[in-house]
């Protein structure tokens, strides 16, 4: 059997301020940061998990968050050194580090790229201060720009600039400034997501008032068809890039690749033997635990057979091109009859295209993504899966 493409994610918890609409494993940096006893710790893990990866190449590294730019360039570089040490990692692979505006000192971009960085992702959020301010970003709209002028000064020309809309009393006019106003920063990549309330989040003990679902409809439309007329084209629910900007991490995510999870709280999926016998794994989310337990997963289970539809749904629909009738046979070792029926389904409601070879989400069902999820989720499992579905609205 052919094993799914190989990415390596690699998450620092630590950022200033934990965002009031975060629900990710962050947490707010209360004293000097450990960097060197963390970085060891990374050094460990990659060293441990090598063995799930054996000599396949890795075909991007992602350096997520949290905030990954609260670390030195020399910290960056001995993670990546390590990375080189223990993995086949590809001589052209994509190398994203995340960043936020207000954490970058002047410079030192041109330090990360000389640490082995070809790609950033910009936090930006929003270039209306009191949103950054709703947000409980800790960056100005200068500040991102003048990030943005740093990445191209440093020749790190691809780089993401995360936005989000619908945000509390925003209309279209207001979202299209946003837009407009990351254009102006000439990034590659633009990722355009709604404002969600998570539950858990400070966000949710105190909700804002955010524009209804026709409004927000209406704002996502209107940005779109601004990123359509700029040549940036919609490859993924939440994602915009110019023509071969694409993100190659996420790409691998959404095509139900495989990837190793280094890091606290980190998590992983490794396709290993026949009939496509699929690992979850997931380190100890605690940093100080981490950083003091051995480099072994806090859990190390395989995805039931009855899951994987949904698993597979749930990220290949996101794509707007879909996916090819084929690979999912080949990254779920399931035949096609296995979902054929809930397909079919879908396409008479108008909510999937097939033609016998691939299947992609029509625009409709771009819009009510979780409606079409719903079919492929185990009724067992149907009220577990429904709250983890609303990272992919």
């Amino acid at each position: 059997m052919i094993l799914p493409p190989l990415s390596l994610y690699v998450h620092f918890p630590w950022c200033v301020a934990k965002c009031p609409y975060c629900d990710f494993n962050s947490h707010a940096l209360r004293e000097e940061l450990p960097e060197s006893q963390y970085i060891e710790a990374l050094e460990r893990d990659l060293a441990f998990q090598s063995e799930l990866a054996g000599a396949r190449p890795i075909l991007s590294v992602f350096l997520g968050g949290g905030t990954p730019s609260l670390f030195s360039a020399s910290a960056i570089a001995r993670v990546l050194s390590a990375a080189h040490r223990h993995l086949n990692i590809a001589a052209d692979a994509e190398v994203t580090l995340e960043a936020n505006p207000g954490t970058v000192e002047r410079g030192r971009f041109a330090e990360y790229r000389a640490a082995g960085v070809n790609r950033v992702s910009l936090g930006g959020q929003s270039f209306d201060a009191r949103q950054l301010k709703a947000l409980g970003r800790i960056h100005s709209p200068a500040e991102t720009q003048r990030a943005a002028a740093e990445l191209h000064a440093a020749g790190l020309t691809n780089f993401n600039i995360d936005l989000m809309y619908a945000l509390p009393g925003q209309d279209a006019a207001a979202a299209l400034i946003d837009v407009e106003q990351a254009l102006a920063l000439a990034p590659a990549h633009l990722s355009h997501y709604q404002l969600t309330i998570e539950a858990g989040t400070a966000l949710a003990a105190n909700p804002p008032a955010l524009p209804a679902d026709d409004a927000a409809a209406q704002i996502l439309e209107a940005c779109q068809r601004r990123l359509t007329e700029a040549h940036f084209a919609r490859y993924e629910v939440s994602a915009y890039a110019r023509a071969g900007f694409e993100c190659r991490h996420n790409l691998n995510y959404w095509r139900f690749g495989d990837y190793l999870g280094v890091g606290a709280g980190a998590h992983g999926k490794i396709t290993r033997g026949s009939g496509a016998a699929i690992t979850r794994t997931a380190q100890w989310r605690e940093p100080r635990r981490y950083m003091s337990a051995a480099p072994v997963a806090q859990t190390h289970s395989q995805v039931a057979a009855r899951d994987l539809p949904f698993e597979f749904m749930l990220n290949a629909l996101r794509l707007v091109d879909g996916f090819e009738i084929d690979s999912f046979e080949a990254r779920t070792g399931l035949p096609w009859r296995t979902v054929a029926d809930e397909v079919a389904g879908l396409v008479r409601r108008g909510l999937i295209e097939a033609n016998g070879e691939r299947c992609r989400p029509t625009a409709l069902g771009l819009s009510f993504l979780n409606d079409a999820l719903l079919a492929f989720v185990p009724e067992s499992a149907a009220a577990t899966e429904l709250s983890a579905m609303s990272t992919a609205s």
